[in-house]
């Protein structure tokens, strides 16, 4: 018997094996145009001044960095699927200290390689009722709830998200008959990209409706740390039946290179995710445990940061008031959303912003932000200076 003409096993090219048809509906994360004219001007060496990417340029505090060092072990051996059980009673003594949450560290908390591998793996692990086929998330969002869902063959359900609203994804707004199919209802809040946070009575009708309704209320609470008012509420102070946190030293801790977060809720759930977890091979480093066991043990690290993006946060509100340009929400997080002058799109501000050295990101990289550019305050302050003297010059 013959191999198919088109992919002979011995002698054939494997050119015409067709990718994953997931990947042909996942959307760029970031303009093409911009990114490929980004690239041409730093290859020409222009000065660029990057708010693209939310990846502070703050050094990773000198205590975590010997914690990692410190771990490194003479021999290599695999670590644990699900975190080590210092980091997990480290990441339970956080909760109880930040939220007043008080959680079993073996039984309700789960090490993960970072927020976005939890993000992506969660839809997956739950996938197993015909009924429920929706994953709701906002729009603007973070990309990869849409792309966890689509490959866990489950069908996006995106919410548009208005300044109107205050940017909360409100269970009315889904509607009855989509939240009885729903599987996993994602709020992330304080909200990327937006910045803007959720009062405690809105997570409580969030809460109510999962429990009326049987889903998943996933909280992508990455941001918790960087606010500028009143502490932001957890989900999980509201309840942990129906509920998974997720929580990330990237931000936080400037620990977005170590690749490590955790998630805590519903026992149940935990469970779930467990079975999962041995198989994609995204266990964390035990080294790098170690050092987000003393992240997650020290709070007086994230107030300091939380003070730098403060500092930063307050000379770009000034600058946009002095300019002329509204920023919506940005109440919390390190990124401030910032409206297009008139005449422009997204897409067209940040380019011409670009052709000034300063990077941004369209608000339409995150789905439905037309209208809106955001900036992440990851440059140093000194150089958040430079930027502006530079953006000052450009005429809207």
């Amino acid at each position: 018997m013959q191999d198919p003409p088109e992919f002979d096993i011995v002698h054939g090219s494997v050119r015409t094996l067709p990718t994953n048809p997931v990947l042909g509906q996942i959307r760029k994360n970031l303009s093409v145009e911009l990114d490929e004219r980004r690239r041409a001007l730093a290859a020409a060496g222009k000065r660029l001044f990057d708010f693209g990417l939310g990846d502070p340029k703050e050094p990773t505090p000198p205590f975590l960095r010997e914690a990692l060092r410190a771990a490194v072990p003479e021999v290599s051996q695999y670590p644990s699927a699900f975190g080590t059980a210092a980091l997990r009673r480290a990441a339970a003594g956080y909760l109880q200290r930040r939220f007043g949450v008080a959680v079993d560290p073996e039984a309700q908390v789960l090490a993960c390689a970072g927020a976005k591998e939890a993000i992506f793996h969660l839809p997956l692990a739950f996938a197993g009722d015909p009924r429920r086929r929706k994953v709701v998330m906002p729009d603007p969002g973070y990309p990869t709830y849409e792309v966890g869902a689509r490959f866990a063959g489950l069908e996006p359900v995106k919410v548009p998200l208005t300044a109107r609203r205050r940017f909360l994804l409100e269970p009315e707004d889904v509607g009855e008959a989509v939240l009885r199919e729903t599987l996993v209802y994602w709020i992330s809040y304080p909200h990327n990209p937006t910045g803007a946070e959720a009062p405690r009575d809105y997570l409580r009708r969030v809460g109510a409706a999962a429990l009326e309704h049987g889903f998943i209320v996933a909280s992508d609470e990455c941001y918790a740390d960087i606010y500028f008012g009143e502490p932001p509420a957890s989900m999980l102070e509201v309840q942990l039946e129906n509920v998974l946190a997720i929580h990330s030293c990237s931000k936080r801790s400037g620990m977005t290179g170590y690749r490590s977060g955790f998630l805590a809720g519903d026992p149940d759930l935990v469970r779930g995710l467990r079975a999962l977890r041995s198989h994609p091979g995204v266990s964390q480093p035990e080294f790098v445990a170690a050092a987000a066991t003393a992240a997650w043990s020290d709070d007086a690290h994230a107030a300091e940061r939380r003070e730098i993006f403060r500092r930063k946060r307050d000379r770009f509100l000034r600058f946009f008031a002095e300019k002329g340009l509204a920023v919506d929400a940005s109440d919390a997080t390190l990124y401030l959303w910032v409206r297009v002058p008139e005449g422009h799109t997204s897409s067209s501000y940040a380019l011409q912003l670009l052709d000034a050295g300063i990077v941004v990101a369209p608000g339409i990289a995150f789905g439905a932000g037309e209208g809106y550019v955001r900036v992440a305050l990851v440059p140093t302050l000194e150089e958040c200076e430079e930027a502006i003297r530079a953006w000052a010059r450009i005429e809207p």
